[in-house]
């Protein structure tokens, strides 16, 4: 662990200028360019905002404030889509960057952490706005706003360890990569992003304990809407798998490492 982490210091500025280069090469040639990264993001919210919270009046069980849903589903959603692109990302990383990996000597652990690093600038973009709504809206739930560090870590580690064990997986069988395209959308629904778990029938609500993202969107929610700290325990299941996951995937990428550039 300690050779891998100098490794990716000593690299640190091909990391970083792979990070700048891909947000720059996303908005080149746009007359706005960079402005997009706020326009975007904020449509989002005005969207969810407007249409949630004024026109449909959505309310949630227990709550009756008046942007209570509105941001339930943005901090859902947000959560969600941290996850969805790290995931997505990294299970074609070694596939989209196989000249990279082919040409140049470089730590190949270092793709994998361009992966977040891009996930999490995106991120911090448009959570960044959510946050500035959240404050001029009243609906800044204080100093517990600090315990989404905690998770967000975890769900960037379950994420990674996911898209990791994916990436080496999908160099040999690509049907991987498409199977779990379709998976992802059912998991989607599968988890309360848009709907509060509440509403569930009981039978249904005991099947939420087999997904790890249930319990770590949930404390996102819980955090943001009720103001409070989440259920740590009904979290650890996901920080379990998210360490084997983690493990898993640098086993797999350590022992393949060779048959994959062949692959390639």
């Amino acid at each position: 662990m300690s050779l891998m982490l100098r490794a990716l210091w000593s690299y640190r500025g091909f990391v970083l200028g792979s990070v700048r280069r891909e947000f720059q090469s996303k908005y080149r040639n746009t007359m706005l360019g960079a402005a997009w990264t706020v326009l975007s993001p904020l449509a989002m919210i005005l969207v969810y905002t407007l249409i949630f919270s004024q026109v449909m009046q959505s309310k949630l069980p227990g709550n009756s404030t008046e942007y209570g849903y509105s941001i339930y589903l943005c901090a859902g959603v947000l959560a969600w889509g941290l996850f969805s692109e790290i995931v997505t990302r990294a299970q074609n990383m070694f596939l989209e960057q196989a000249n990279l990996l082919k040409k140049i000597s470089f730590p190949r652990t270092s793709l994998p952490v361009i992966v977040v690093l891009n996930a999490l600038v995106n991120f911090g973009i448009i959570f960044g706005l959510f946050t500035a709504f959240l404050l001029l809206s009243g609906q800044f739930p204080g100093a517990v706003f600090l315990l989404l560090i905690p998770v967000l870590a975890l769900l960037v580690m379950l994420a990674i360890g996911l898209g990791l064990v994916l990436g080496v997986l999908n160099v040999f069988f690509r049907d991987v990569g498409q199977f779990f395209t379709i998976f992802i959308q059912f998991w989607f629904w599968f988890t309360p992003i848009v709907y509060p778990a509440s509403i569930l029938p009981a039978e249904v609500r005991g099947l939420l304990a087999w997904n790890p993202m249930a319990a770590v969107i949930q404390a996102c929610q819980t955090i943001l809407v009720a103001g409070q700290a989440p259920d740590w325990a009904s979290m650890l299941p996901a920080l379990a798998l998210a360490l084997a996951l983690c493990l898993l995937g640098m086993k797999l990428f350590r022992k393949r490492a060779g048959e994959m550039v062949d692959e390639l």
